[in-house]
């Protein structure tokens, strides 16, 4: 069973899909960082998935908070490739919690508070469809606290 907060209580039955989560935008390794920051920027998005240019596989992400602070002490540069500053997916021994549209509130809310099997906190869950063929969109804990806040008690 799945960790449960005093805001478990607030979902009553809601899952991922009314979040309303926005579409995810992928960039490709080798697009610029300042093409995917700018198109960023423009959605209000703090993470970009980043998908293989052959094959759309999901590859890692953009964390925009964190290559803010890579671009200020100059770890990278707007002109490098993105491949240079995103977090990369551990594909082999490495068990990933499959999220989609139907994952209940409370088992997202688990898996940020303790990632998958305990493994850490997570920031944003990247949403899929049930095969993780196609990525529909990233959930993020502040997704889930504006949830609880707007849901009537």
């Amino acid at each position: 069973m799945s960790q449960v907060s005093a805001w478990a209580q607030k979902y009553r039955g809601a899952t991922v899909e009314d979040l309303d989560p926005p579409p995810a935008l992928s960039t490709k390794p080798t697009e610029l960082i300042s093409h995917a920051l700018m198109n960023a920027f423009e959605r209000d998005y703090t993470h970009l998935t980043v998908v293989s240019e052959d094959t759309r596989a999901l590859l890692g992400y953009l964390n925009i908070p964190r290559l803010r602070e890579m671009l200020k002490d100059g770890t990278v540069r707007e002109t490098d490739h993105v491949e240079k500053a995103m977090q990369k997916f551990q594909r082999s021994g490495k068990i990933y919690r499959v999220i989609t549209m139907d994952t209940p509130l409370e088992d997202l809310e688990a898996f940020f508070t303790g990632g998958v099997g305990g493994s850490g906190s997570q920031d944003f869950a990247v949403v899929t469809d049930g095969n993780r063929r196609f990525v529909l969109g990233v959930a993020t804990k502040a997704d889930l606290e504006e949830f609880v806040k707007r849901r009537p008690a």
